[in-house]
């Protein structure tokens, strides 16, 4: 029962190594920490107890820092053609490929165009095509892998909601969302599902609220 014990500890440290999130990997990192020490108490192992509460008290100390930190973020927008934008996309295509399989490179079909600058770095890319109705469909909300966090997410559609709604904007829809990560990201976002035989889409109203 121990060994499982410490197995699990194992495991979470190991999953840690793999993020590529610094905040994940801070949490996970630090429930792995947790469960070492619990470990550590259970065989009275005091070496093994020390080190992993040296490792949890420096991961509580990022996290803190991570949460107090404010970082400056801004909407720049773009046109098509914009060589540090097909850059930008060109870097993260294969990435992009799995969240938006049938993205296409920057149109003039796409009325909505930005980028939001975290801290003065690209850390997103936004396209959409405006309809009539004030419903805006989305081509591509890429967020680059570092920054998600939710952060982004919550500046887009809570902070700057008045900027999408000056655009006109009423409702944002995927009509794809083919990504569960990307689902999940949505949903925590006050995205709803909307009926489309065959497909997840989902749809967020901007006048709600």
């Amino acid at each position: 029962m121990i060994s499982i014990v410490g197995y699990l500890a194992s495991i979470f440290l190991g999953i840690s190594l793999l993020v590529n999130n610094e905040l994940k990997f801070r949490w996970i990192n630090t429930v792995g920490c947790f469960i070492f020490i619990v470990y550590g108490l259970l065989l009275n192992a005091w070496p093994i107890i020390f080190t992993n509460s040296a490792l949890f008290c420096i991961n509580s100390f990022y996290l803190i820092k991570i949460y107090r930190t404010e970082e400056d973020f801004d909407i720049l927008e773009y046109q098509p053609g914009d060589k540090i934008i097909n850059k930008f996309l060109s870097f993260y295509s294969k990435d992009i490929l799995q969240y938006f399989p049938e993205n296409k490179q920057p149109s003039l079909l796409q009325d909505i165009r930005f980028v939001v600058l975290r801290d003065m770095v690209i850390a997103n890319i936004f396209e959409a095509a405006l309809q009539t109705d004030g419903t805006a469909i989305v081509n591509i909300n890429y967020t680059v892998p570092k920054y998600r966090d939710y952060k982004v997410g919550k500046y887009i559609f809570e902070n700057e909601k008045k900027y999408l709604t000056n655009k006109g904007i009423k409702n944002i829809f995927y009509a794809t969302v083919c990504n569960k990560n990307h689902e999940h990201f949505l949903q925590k976002m006050g995205f709803k599902y909307q009926s489309n035989i065959g497909k997840v889409s989902m749809v967020k109203s901007l006048m709600e609220g």
